[in-house]
């Protein structure tokens, strides 16, 4: 999974912190976009990072390795050649997750309820999201109008000329990820020891939150665990325990990705003052009756 963070990399909006009134600092924050590949790798970031499960095996208290959807097994057996043995059977256990379904799905928003539309240029833009004086250019009227005014530039006076930089990003669309994680193992105490955290790290409840390049989504654990093995069946095949656990993901896309022709990131200047020039000639006015 790919991300796009060096297309934007450079950018820092800054917000002030509320914590001093009198003198607010200044606090520095990157503004990543938020795509489809965002929301997955937040989710994987969980399974990965925080749940972080282990269980028993043959060699010992192991993690379980998480893969990204079933690739082809030529694929497999060239990239991750610890996934099977010798033989070229798949090695037990593991954690498949894969995305089956986006729905766009109205009543499913987060923070942002209504709809608001960009600026009509071709910029964009439709929230504000951070504001800060700019300061060279609110200095040069500064000086001009003290220069008229006071004939000394940094006269100390009430400016009332002060340009300000505002900083707005795209309305995100909300959107709700449907994946499958499917766990698959060898023996019963394999499946209860893998099985156990992922139920138990919600609580009581049913929702968790993961991070991805600054971003914060929801996700969901639905309550229906399918439960499926063959321990009943004398045949030849490996004996295997899987469950599928059902996750639902409430994300939101920031623009269009690579696809969409305005920047994700604008930055508007104010008017402070307007002018109307006036037209002069060279040799001055002409009379009508000459």
């Amino acid at each position: 999974m790919s991300s796009e963070s060096d297309k934007y990399k450079g950018f820092r909006p800054y917000f002030k912190e509320t914590a001093d009134p009198s003198n607010p600092p200044l606090k520095e924050i990157s503004l990543m976009p938020s795509t489809i590949e965002t929301i997955d790798q937040a989710l994987f970031d969980w399974l990965d990072k925080e749940l972080d499960i282990f269980c028993s095996t043959n060699e010992g208290w192991l993690k379980v390795p998480i893969i990204w959807s079933m690739a082809e097994r030529a694929y497999q057996l060239k990239s991750n050649k610890e996934l099977r043995n010798m033989d070229g059977v798949f090695t037990l256990p593991v954690l498949v997750l894969e995305r089956n379904e986006l729905i766009k799905d109205p009543a499913m928003k987060g923070v942002a309820w209504a709809h608001v539309p960009p600026y009509n240029d071709p910029r964009g833009g439709a929230i504000e999201v951070a504001r800060r004086i700019q300061q060279d250019k609110t200095g040069n009227f500064a000086n001009a109008d003290s220069q008229r005014r006071f004939k000394q530039q940094n006269f100390p006076f009430k400016n009332s000329k002060i340009v300000y930089e505002t900083i707005t990003m795209p309305t995100p669309t909300y959107i709700v990820a449907t994946y499958s994680l499917i766990i698959r193992s060898e023996y019963q105490q394999q499946m209860n020891e893998i099985f156990t955290p992922l139920i138990t790290a919600t609580g009581q409840i049913s929702n968790f939150f993961i991070h991805a390049d600054g971003h914060k989504f929801e996700g969901f654990l639905e309550g229906d665990f399918k439960t499926e093995n063959n321990i009943s069946d004398l045949k030849e095949e490996e004996r295997k325990f899987e469950t599928n656990i059902t996750i639902k993901v409430l994300g939101y896309l920031l623009g269009a990705g690579k696809n969409d022709k305005r920047p994700k990131v604008v930055i508007r200047e104010n008017a402070v003052q307007v002018r109307f020039p006036r037209e002069h000639v060279i040799l001055g006015d002409i009379k009508d009756y000459e």
